[in-house]
């Protein structure tokens, strides 16, 4: 099973066309059997083509482009956090070549208002996977030291949704480096989950942002805050960072994530 995360930072990148068809070409030589999207964004003011979703819709147009390279069968799971860069819906997607059996969003901050940024949700959907049921979140979360909407009150929230009877893989961006501490990292693998990067028998440096971007202002390091997690222990054959300049050309301010995993 071949798993890949990423924020995408939507809409918001020089040269978002060419980003997205990389996306897409990367999607269609991989085959990823689930992939979890952050920072989604639709316009507001676009017009709705299938129920919440709306023509420019960042997911629906990686569809487009995957449909362009012949690839089809993959369907998207969105639902909106809060509005972006004033503009845009923003929110976090789902796309898995397997039948979904259930998917819904809940919300894991006090906040609920769409006019407040800080406002988090998370994307569920379960899967038939070979006749195996999984269930995937994709989620982008606050940040530890967040007096009004803290990390820990987010995750505790997010914890009461995850099943207890089969498999499930929490995907995204944490906003938690790996390197910190009695923090969001640590409270995750104290909750029950697996880090697959470090279940992996192949990897890298991990590392999926450098240096100063939005709302790590002022870093200088790298450091590794977008995970593929999962409640039970698994064989990883590999985790890689996509999307880094290297084998694959950078198409957000974050890298992507790719694990692959035997079940």
């Amino acid at each position: 099973m071949k798993l890949l995360t990423v924020n995408v930072h939507a809409w918001q990148e020089d040269n978002q066309m060419e980003k997205i068809k990389a996306l897409a070409a990367d999607i269609a030589a991989e085959r990823y059997d689930v992939i979890a999207l952050q920072e989604v964004m639709q316009s507001i003011a676009a017009p709705l083509v299938s129920g919440v979703l709306k023509e420019d819709n960042y997911g629906l147009v990686v569809l487009d482009e995957l449909k362009k390279l012949g690839v089809t069968g993959y369907d998207i799971v969105w639902a909106q956090a809060h509005i972006g860069y004033e503009t845009y819906e923003e929110g976090l997607a789902i796309l898995t070549r397997h039948s979904i059996t259930h998917h819904e969003s809940f919300f894991i901050t006090d906040s609920t208002s769409m006019d407040t940024w800080k406002t988090r949700v998370i994307v569920q959907a379960d899967i038939d996977y070979n006749g195996r049921p999984i269930t995937f979140f994709s989620g982008h979360f606050g940040w530890w030291t967040d007096e009004a909407e803290p990390f820990e009150r987010q995750f505790n929230n997010f914890l009461k949704h995850v099943p207890s009877d089969r498999l499930a893989f929490l995907m995204g961006d944490l906003n938690n480096p790996a390197v910190a501490r009695n923090e969001g990292y640590d409270l995750a693998l104290k909750s029950g989950f697996y880090d697959t990067y470090e279940l992996a028998a192949q990897k890298d440096d991990g590392l999926t942002i450098e240096g100063s971007i939005a709302g790590w202002e002022g870093n200088e390091d790298g450091l590794r805050i977008d995970y593929i997690l999962c409640n039970q222990e698994l064989n990883v054959q590999s985790s890689f960072v996509r999307f880094n300049g290297k084998e694959t050309p950078i198409i957000s301010d974050h890298m992507g994530v790719k694990a692959e995993i035997i079940l």
